[in-house]
């Protein structure tokens, strides 16, 4: 089945179930559906054919469901766009993935016009009023009925532009059967089923939001809260009015609930299930959150965007007992750890982490060489340095690009991580390697500090070296004010090395 057809399907089953809550317009299922068959039908007047690629740079919004499930219905192929992206970074991803069509909101409008030229973008509709472009509201068509187009499940629905920690993103195509297949993992999973309510914080143009939540959500006709953005007061006020029963953030989101002052004083019981995910969560962290949520039943969902996002997920057993490992493959997913030959590593050697499913991608769109090297025997090479243990839990320990080589000997950022979050006065950790005459690489720690803390660093590497090894231990630390992060909550560790060699 198409992912069009369970919108349908849902406005039948269940007309006046509320699916959709944004700023204080909701709608129904038979609303929500009627919504994206009139903008379906506007956009087959505005003469898109299916296959043709529509492009989103949009927030979180009704809007943006909108247009993605009408985009859907009509078979073409979806490409969310990051609406932090400069006008040549949106020119890339519109120019590569061949789009012809653009939904934008207004206030992206000027870097959408700065980024199609040259392109073969045929039009762009903006949610707000415009002068040169089309309106959202003026291709809103009277015709409610489903539009005519024939969408089977072998027909491309989505191109995932990796989040570029590396280096220039890379369009990861699917189809509507993997899509479907993702929601398939996360009822399996997690458990999410139709009397779930949904918090959408993350940007929905990240797969792990949009395909694990939204689309799964909707195919499973359960209600939908979405922010335009996350606050982390506003989204404490949405889950207790809203009766949020799932949550989902990126580390940097819990960090940050966390801090709130008061978050006491709110009444959290609905909450039935927290992921987290997109970037390593310390385990302080961890069960700082599951205090304060008051539950147990926490996922990692450690994936990637090739996967739809898949990879490995650590459920609330393997929390009670493996706490900071990685997981075990989702359903319908293989996982495992290999030597540079390929062959499977044993356990406890570091290897790259690989998987092979129903979920991982087609192909890297037009980068037929990127695509050779990611994909091998049916299997996803990741290009993540992982480690598998005697009962099968894998954990990722870094990017292979991200390891530190200091004195001959490996350094994992992610373990020396972890130790530093325990700190009392530490907000945010990065660990990197800055040249180094006698060691070849410096570990070196940026922090940032909780409000009103000092750090002390003598204290610092005393209180790490309890739990590290001395090779380990960061020999400098830098106090910054902010990380740098990509909106998947990943620390853009290359940023900081370039910007920190600079001054060197």
């Amino acid at each position: 089945m198409d992912i069009g057809y369970y919108l349908t399907l849902n406005a039948r089953k269940h007309p006046k179930k509320q699916a959709i809550h944004c700023e204080g317009r909701q709608y129904t299922y038979d609303a929500f559906n009627e919504q994206v068959n009139r903008l379906a039908h506007g956009l087959l007047k505005l003469g898109v054919q299916k296959g043709e690629k529509i492009a989103l740079m949009m927030k979180n919004s009704d809007y943006f469901v909108f247009a993605y499930f009408a985009s859907a219905k009509i078979g073409a192929v979806v490409v969310p766009v990051n609406f932090r992206l400069t006008a040549p970074e949106v020119h890339y991803i519109l120019d590569q993935s061949d789009t012809h069509f653009v939904f934008c909101d207004q206030e992206y409008e000027p870097i959408i016009q700065s980024a199609k030229e040259q392109t073969a973008v045929k039009a762009v509709i903006v949610v707000g009023q415009t002068r040169s472009n089309v309106s959202f509201q003026s291709l809103l068509s009277d015709n409610k009925d489903e539009p005519p187009v024939i969408v089977l499940e072998s027909d491309d629905l989505e191109i995932l532009y990796t989040s570029g920690t590396t280096g220039q993103p890379k369009g990861a195509l699917f189809d509507h059967r993997r899509i479907f297949n993702v929601g398939l993992t996360m009822m399996v999973g997690m458990g999410i089923n139709p009397n779930d309510r949904f918090l959408h914080l993350a940007p929905l143009f990240h797969s792990a939001q949009l395909n694990l939540f939204l689309v799964a959500g909707v195919i499973l006709g359960a209600t939908h809260v979405i922010h335009r953005e996350f606050h982390p007061v506003q989204a404490l006020q949405t889950i207790e009015a809203e009766r949020i029963t799932h949550f989902f953030g990126v580390p940097a989101m819990y960090n940050f609930i966390l801090q709130v002052p008061n978050k006491e004083d709110y009444d959290l019981f609905s909450i039935k299930r927290c992921g987290y995910g997109a970037a390593p969560m310390p385990p302080e962290i961890v069960k700082q959150s599951m205090a304060f949520f008051q539950t147990d039943q926490f996922y990692n969902l450690c994936g990637l965007t090739e996967a739809g996002p898949g990879g490995i997920i650590l459920d609330p057993e393997g929390h009670k007992y493996h706490l900071g490992k990685g997981g075990k493959p989702f359903f319908l997913t293989e996982a495992k750890v290999v030597d540079s030959a390929g062959k499977e590593s044993t356990s406890g050697m570091i290897g790259e982490f690989v998987i092979r499913g129903e979920t991982v991608m087609k192909e890297y769109y037009k980068k037929p060489e990127e695509t050779k090297r990611a994909l091998k025997d049916g299997w996803l090479y990741t290009g993540d340095l992982a480690v598998a243990d005697e009962e099968g839990y894998i954990t990722l320990v870094d990017r292979k690009k991200d390891i530190i080589i200091s004195g001959g000997e490996n350094v994992y950022s992610i373990e020396v991580e972890q130790v530093m979050y325990e700190h009392p006065s530490i907000l945010e950790a990065a660990t990197i390697g800055l040249p180094d005459e006698v060691w070849g690489e410096r570990v070196t720690a940026i922090v940032v500090l909780k409000t009103n803390e000092t750090l002390d660093e003598e204290e610092f590497r005393s209180f790490c070296r309890q739990k590290l090894a001395g090779y380990k231990v960061p020999r400098q630390v830098i106090i910054v004010d902010q990380l740098p992060r990509n909106t998947s909550g990943k620390i853009l560790k290359y940023q900081l090395r370039e910007r920190f060699r600079q001054k060197m």
